[in-house]
């Protein structure tokens, strides 16, 4: 009895654990996440209802986002969507002492040196937003509409590498997402397979 109790709890505990980190849905609410910002406020989801909001996850050290912020590509989109009045999110989800992981002071010297244009950088150390929406790689991009549905979730674009060279003849899932929200079209495209490094979670 006492084992079939335990195996009971186990896999109840299991299953509560799977749901907790059940990935976001395209075409569903979006999780709805409150965290610390580099800029000493905090951020939430429900915050900024009423705004499409773009999520982009980051990890300075990683490869694949130097690709995209050496080039200006990731500034040059994050200053488009927020001169649209879209807000951008930027998450680094990097567990302590993982590669990657920031604190208030080297974000806000990351972002100055970057010339970054995101809304905000926020911290999610414990990886339970990134877990919440399924993020798998830096960059890992979302797009959440007016009404808090989440319309897009992948990668930054159509070709995986490192190669600043290829942005050029790739599709920018991003602003092509933002532009037919904004035109009250259908979204195209509302996944796509992310590539980078792997988020840096804890465990």
């Amino acid at each position: 009895m006492f084992q079939r109790t335990s195996l009971f709890s186990a896999l109840v505990a299991m299953t509560l654990s799977a749901s907790a980190f059940a990935s976001a849905e395209i075409g569903k609410p979006a999780p709805d996440f409150n965290l610390a910002g580099a800029d000493g406020s905090n951020h939430s989801l429900a915050g900024y209802k009423g705004k499409t909001v773009v999520l982009e996850w980051n990890n300075p050290e990683c490869p694949f986002v130097r690709k995209h912020y050496d080039s200006g590509n990731m500034q040059k989109q994050q200053a488009a969507a927020t001169a649209a009045g879209v807000i951008w999110l930027t998450i680094n989800s990097a567990a302590a002492g993982k590669q990657g992981r920031l604190d208030a002071k080297s974000a806000n010297a990351y972002i100055a040196e970057s010339a970054a244009k995101q809304t905000a950088y926020l911290f999610d150390p414990q990886g339970i937003v990134g877990h919440a929406y399924g993020a798998k790689t830096t960059p890992h991009l979302y797009v959440v509409d007016k009404d808090g549905i989440l319309r897009y979730a992948g990668g930054i674009d159509s070709v995986a590498s490192t190669d600043p060279g290829d942005i050029a003849a790739a599709i920018q899932y991003v602003p092509q997402v933002l532009a037919e929200l904004a035109a009250g079209k259908t979204v195209s495209t509302t996944r796509s397979e992310p590539y980078g490094c792997s988020v840096k979670y804890g465990g």
